[in-house]
Formats: C-alpha cells, structure tokens, sequence
C-alpha cells in the first residue's frame, strides 16, 4: 500500500487537503477511498481513474464483495488495493471492512465512495473543507444543496421521510440521509470498524443517529453526483419495501441502545 506522502516532494503541491499547519508544527495526514465494489467491472476502472486523476492525495481500497465478474482484477490493475470478501456479504459489511483495514493501516480520514461513478471524486474536496471548517468528524455529502439533482418521486420521499427522522432526533438538517458519499476522521471510523457498530446491509440514517448518540458532530457538504443510470441500487426495484421495514427496525435499536462506546 502506497502513502501518500512516498512522492518526491518536489514534485507536489500540497494544500491544506493533506498538510495540516498548526504553529509552530506542521503534521501531514493520511486519507484513505474506500470503494465497495459487486459486480462493477464496467465502471471500477474509469472511477479508480478519476479518483487518482482528482484526489492524488488518496490512497485507494477496493472491497470486492463477492464479485463474480472482473472487478478485482480490474482494480488491482488500477493499481488500488483490493481486499476481497469470499462471498457478497453486503454493503455495510464491505465499508466495515474498509474502517477495519484503515484503523490496522493507521489512515486518519476515509472517504466512502460508490464503485458506480456515481459519487465524483472532485467534490472529495467539498468534503475536506467543510470538515476543517466546522471541525466535524463525519461529513456526508448532499447531492441536493445547491444542486438539481433528479430522482424518482417515490425515492425523493422516502428520503425526505428519513431526513425528517434524522432532524427529529438529531436537530440536525440532514438532507441527504441516504448518501454514501462521505468523508470520516479516525475517531468515527475507528468506532465504527467495531463488534456490531455498523450494519451489514443498509448504514444511513440509522448510523446518523447512532454517531451523534455516541457524540459524533456530523455536518452536510455539497456535493456533485452523477444520476444513477446503472439501475443497480440498493433503494430501486422491490427493496424499498425490505428497505423501510429494516431501517424502521434498526432506528428502534439505536434508540433502546446505550451511549456508552
């Protein structure tokens, strides 16, 4: 696994992304994409791509869940990190997976990225500078602030449904609650690559509440994210129903569910 900081130093021009200054001492940082990835060969190795093209400072990690086409050998020969599941163990299960591997490798950030090319790797920027500003230590990307952003009616209520849930035990205006497309200090995702502190199949508005029961300040950033054209989505076809009946169930554990860490 390549660092960040193995570059020539001459060759870089660093930013307030990785090099953080605070006087007299100057500390660099580690940031770590975390992709899960079934099934994508047709679109992992244009988004490692874009994410080398557009966030250099990353290192990047490939959970293949299972897949049983050429996902892992096409990312692994987008020169990112692979780590591979047996068998499709979820998407929850694949990011967990993820925050274990940066809390062993000793990453300071991840940021969570769809393997669709969905989620655009330029806004990882967005996310790193409303972190900074608002010292936070979840950022979740909104496709809906200051954007157009298109989906079906049904979908576009059942994620207002959500937000309301999210702003009801939060106060926080969560408008984006089912967005994958975040940036995570270490505290959190140190947390959450623990025991059963993040679910196997569906982390939103309930890992929300959960993060700010257990004191996590979670901000929203804008975000440009391409529309889904795949019509591959953990919230399309026949799974809302499934959908809405879990997250009821989880939402109920995160409030019959201790503080203690």
């Amino acid at each position: 696994m390549q660092s960040i900081f193995l570059d020539n130093p001459a060759d870089r021009t660093y930013n307030n992304t990785y090099v953080f200054k605070t006087s007299p001492w100057v500390y660099l940082v580690k940031y770590l994409v975390i992709m899960p990835a079934f099934n994508e060969e047709k679109t992992i190795g244009h988004v490692i791509a874009e994410a080398q093209k557009n966030i250099p400072f990353c290192d990047i990690l490939v959970i293949n869940d299972g897949s049983e086409d050429g996902t892992k050998t096409i990312a692994a020969s987008g020169n990112a990190a692979v780590v591979s599941h047996p068998f499709n163990l979820g998407y929850g299960a694949a990011l967990q997976t993820g925050f274990r591997f940066a809390v062993k490798k000793g990453y300071d950030f991840v940021i969570t990225m769809d393997a669709d090319g969905q989620h655009v790797a330029s806004s990882v920027q967005s996310l790193v500078a409303v972190m900074e500003e608002h010292e936070a230590d979840v950022v979740i990307g909104s496709r809906f602030i200051g954007t157009g952003y298109r989906m079906s009616p049904v979908r576009k209520l059942g994620i207002a449904l959500f937000s309301m849930v999210a702003r009801g035990y939060t106060g926080i205006n969560i408008t984006d609650p089912t967005s994958g497309f975040q940036l995570i200090n270490k505290k959190a995702f140190s947390y959450l690559a623990k025991g059963d502190n993040y679910p196997l199949d569906y982390p939103d508005v309930n890992i929300i509440m959960s993060l700010y029961k257990k004191n996590f300040k979670i901000v929203e950033a804008p975000v440009a994210m391409k529309e889904n054209s795949s019509g591959k989505s953990m919230h399309n076809g026949l799974r809302p129903a499934l959908y809405v009946i879990k997250m009821s169930l989880a939402i109920i554990m995160v409030l019959v569910r201790g503080r203690g860490r």
